[in-house]
């Protein structure tokens, strides 16, 4: 299939293009590549695809970074296309190997949003099932010599609630004990209320800092989220909740959203008045949110690699189930390597290279 490729330097031109086309993510849109050259030094450049017609039919937003003498690129969570259409793949990906070995990089990285199945093999609660779509492209990527990546930048799998039935049948799908935690928040005094982006900023912040050292996970400096959430609530992209009991803000939540569908991007909340289970309220509030304001999708953004109780995102996994989702299975990350000598060099040896670097900090 003959594409033409044009280059695209107007935010809203770009984000009005990118909603239309299937597989579209927020992380393809211009503000996610603004935020990550600011923040951490990729450099952006937007690409369409057009047919003989000159209608749109592909884009990517393509970040490159320096690795020294080196160069490597991202596709995140793109490009953005119809995946049925094996052709229109195969043109786009003859591009982006193009663009690859023509900037000597070491490797390029796609994880666009196809569904590789749904549900959990050998999970009876959980039918597993493979998508036919997602299979084709796997052993499209296999058969021109793409990897699956070490590095899986984004969540591979996650869980995913569908918008479109009324809220009382989306409630009713909930299990029981969610539904009932969902109901005790307000008895308890929770009151959830939209998050502004600066104002409450701060009590966000501390918050997910909070949870983070209740947790066990690392998180950035305030900068780093400052240019997130505010970037992306003032652009229209994302909206904050708060839950307060008598005032006190106890937890909060972020949602990004973009197209037809919101993810569920951040959560955090206190160690005070946890038994007021505040994030069942928060969660139910962000999907009525989404709801009302047109979303088809809500994406809890993240589930277990291996579905096992050992796996440290396993309790989370349990939360978000609860919701009544779908356990949705994606291709992942895959790496295409013009020198495949330096992609293995690269792969074996930085990872200790950024291991000493860390020590010496």
């Amino acid at each position: 299939m003959l594409v033409t490729v044009h280059h695209i330097t107007d935010r809203a031109a770009w984000n009005a293009l990118l909603r239309d086309l299937p597989a579209a993510h927020v992380l393809q849109t211009w503000e996610w590549g603004a935020f990550k050259q600011a923040e951490t030094g990729w450099l952006p450049e937007h690409v369409q695809f057009c047919d003989a017609q000159g209608a749109t039919v592909a884009a990517a937003q393509i970040l490159t970074r320096r690795a020294g003498p080196l160069r490597v690129i991202y596709v995140p969570k793109g490009p953005a296309l119809a995946y049925h259409d094996a052709d229109l793949a195969a043109a786009i990906l003859d591009h982006l190997e193009k663009l690859a070995r023509s900037r000597r990089a070491v490797w390029l990285k796609i994880d666009p949003d196809v569904i590789a199945g749904t549900g959990i093999p050998g999970d009876p609660d959980h039918p597993a099932h493979d998508d036919p779509v997602g299979q084709r492209v796997l052993a499209q990527l296999c058969d021109r010599g793409w990897c699956f990546s070490a590095s899986q930048v984004q969540f591979r799998n996650t869980v995913t609630l569908d918008l479109t039935p009324d809220e009382d049948t989306i409630l009713m799908g909930m299990s029981q004990g969610t539904r009932r935690k969902v109901r005790a928040g307000p008895k308890k005094g929770v009151t959830v209320r939209a998050a502004a982006a600066e104002a409450d900023f701060r009590t966000l912040y501390d918050l997910y800092a909070e949870t983070g050292t209740r947790q066990g996970f690392l998180i950035r400096p305030p900068d780093y989220y400052r240019a997130a959430w505010t970037r992306f609530i003032k652009a229209g992209l994302a909206h904050g909740f708060l839950a307060e009991v008598e005032g006190e803000a106890i937890a909060g939540l972020v949602i990004f959203h973009f197209g037809p569908k919101a993810w569920y991007f951040y959560g955090m909340s206190g160690s005070q008045r946890r038994e007021t289970l505040p994030n069942y309220a928060l969660q139910w509030e962000a999907i009525r949110w989404a709801k009302a304001h047109g979303y088809a999708t809500y994406d809890f953004w993240g589930a277990p690699d291996a579905f096992t109780e050992d796996d440290p995102m396993w309790g989370v996994y349990r939360f978000k189930d609860g919701f009544g989702g779908t356990v949705v299975r994606h291709i992942g990350a895959w790496d295409y390597a013009p020198n495949p000598l330096l992609y293995r060099l690269y792969e074996q040896w930085m990872p200790r290279v950024l291991g000493v670097m860390r020590r010496w900090r």
